[in-house]
Formats: C-alpha cells, structure tokens, sequence
C-alpha cells in the first residue's frame, strides 16, 4: 500500500472543528500510521495557528492545546517526517517552469516531496489538487465528492 503525504490544508481541520474536520477526521483515522509529512508541513501549521490568533478566531491557549496535541501525535508516531532533498526543490521547479498551473511555491515544494518519495498526496486545496491532477501526481482531493 502506498503511504500518504499529507499537507497542512488536511491537518489542521483534523485538529480544529472546520467545515471539513469529520471528513478529514475519518480519512485520517481510516489509514494505518504513519502518514508521512514535511517539517514545511509544520512550519505552516505553526504559521496557520498565529494567523487563527491574529484574527481572533482562536486564542492563544487554544493554540498552544492544538500545537501540543500535533506534537503529541508526530511523538507517538501518528505522523512521520521526510525531510527535503535537493531533488525535491529542482523538481519544484521544474513543475512551476512549466507555467500551466496555478501551483504555488510551498504546494510545489509538498508535491515534490510527495512525488519523489513515492507518496501519495492527500490535500484539502482545491489548486494543488487541479495542479496535482495536471502533472499526473498521485493524489488524493478530499474535498472531491462533496
């Protein structure tokens, strides 16, 4: 079976109640550990958090109780990091050259890794999924039957 990559717009509704967390909830707990992320995927966690802070939509204990709950989960073993290669930042690349998607630097970066680890992405971003489809990347849009 091939292990999934999965990339931030699917983790953070695992951890916070949004418009699409039972679905993600139950593709996650549907699949034997581990899934595989980035620390690129931590980092935007970390980046989404002090957005939710900044606009008052979470405050700043809340935040603190999903950090430590995603942190728990990568100790126990729930998620597993890759790290990035140089092959993974010159195939970015080469997908952005391109210029027939809408995809963005960091997606590009979460499909490389992904692709050249032989992952299967799974996303919540409907352009990394249409850019996923177009470049012929294994991928999983959750959002899809909806």
């Amino acid at each position: 079976m091939t292990p999934y990559y999965i990339d931030t717009s699917s983790i953070l509704p695992y951890y916070r109640d949004e418009t699409h967390s039972q679905l993600v909830q139950d593709f996650l707990l549907s699949l034997s550990a581990p899934v595989v992320i980035s620390h690129l995927t931590e980092v935007e966690f970390a980046s989404a958090l002090s957005r939710l802070v900044r606009i008052s939509e979470i405050d700043d204990a809340q935040a603190g109780l999903i950090e430590e709950t995603f942190y728990a989960d990568i100790k126990s073993g729930l998620f597993r990091r890759v790290s990035f290669t140089v092959s993974n930042f010159h195939q970015a690349i080469k997908w952005l050259s391109l210029r027939n998607t809408a995809l963005r630097t960091l997606d590009a970066l979460h499909l490389a890794v992904s692709y050249k680890g032989g992952f299967q992405m799974v996303t919540c971003d409907d352009i990394l999924a249409k850019s996923a489809n177009k470049l012929k990347v294994p991928h999983q849009y959750l959002l899809n039957n909806l």
